[in-house]
């Protein structure tokens, strides 16, 4: 796959840049790791500049962000909902939770969607929940070219100061990755501990409750 989108990208200059980190978006085992250092590199070797790399870039992964949203637009709440209905029970999830997880996003979506754009394969998917919490468009648009930008620039940039290293950029992503990934199971596992004591108490005080005369 390396040689293809490698290969794309020279053929096609800024165009294959642009289409390339919109399949990124919609395909997230397309490597924005890959195709930005490679387009630092680039600017090394042909008439491409660093503007230009990042300005395509980060086009192609506002195209690809909106599609997104849109699909999450689509879904909606609602039919999020329906599923729960259906098939909730088995894994403890009811209506009150998506209204709850909704109403977070509601309150935190745009520092969400900033902060989960530098963050690799999270970046791409943030954009289906914020759709589907009903975001602003123009809030979720801007959210989401800050924290591209800022990731864009900083690859291209690895990439172009490395020249023909720019490969060693994904090995240092891997332990950037590592380290987040890490971080956010920590916090999931965290979260999930207390989502579950909170309802075995509140279980508890209806049971009680319940038993009193």
């Amino acid at each position: 796959m390396e040689k293809w989108i490698t290969g794309f990208m020279e053929e096609f200059g800024y165009l294959g840049i642009l289409l390339m980190l919109a399949l990124e978006n919609l395909f997230p085992p397309i490597p924005s790791e890959l195709i930005l250092p490679f387009g630092g590199f680039m600017t090394t070797t042909s008439e491409l500049t660093l503007t230009g790399v990042v300005l395509a870039s980060t086009i192609g992964s506002l195209i690809g962000a909106v599609l997104l949203y849109a699909l999450g637009r689509l879904l909606g709440v609602e039919r999020l909902e329906a599923l729960v209905d259906r098939y909730g029970r088995f894994v403890r999830i009811s209506k009150k939770d998506i209204r709850r997880a909704d109403a977070w996003f509601d309150r935190y979506g745009a520092w969400t969607v900033l902060f989960c754009r530098m963050i690799p394969l999270v970046r791409s998917l943030i954009s289906i929940p914020a759709g589907m919490s009903g975001m602003n468009f123009g809030l979720f648009l801007l959210c989401t070219t800050v924290g591209t930008l800022g990731w864009n620039v900083l690859l291209v940039s690895a990439g172009a100061a490395l020249g023909a290293s720019w490969d060693r950029v994904g090995e240092y992503m891997e332990v950037y990755s590592s380290a987040v990934y890490l971080l956010l199971a920590a916090g999931a596992a965290a979260l999930l501990f207390f989502y579950i004591r909170k309802r075995r108490k509140s279980a508890a005080l209806e049971t009680n409750s319940d038993s009193r005369p």
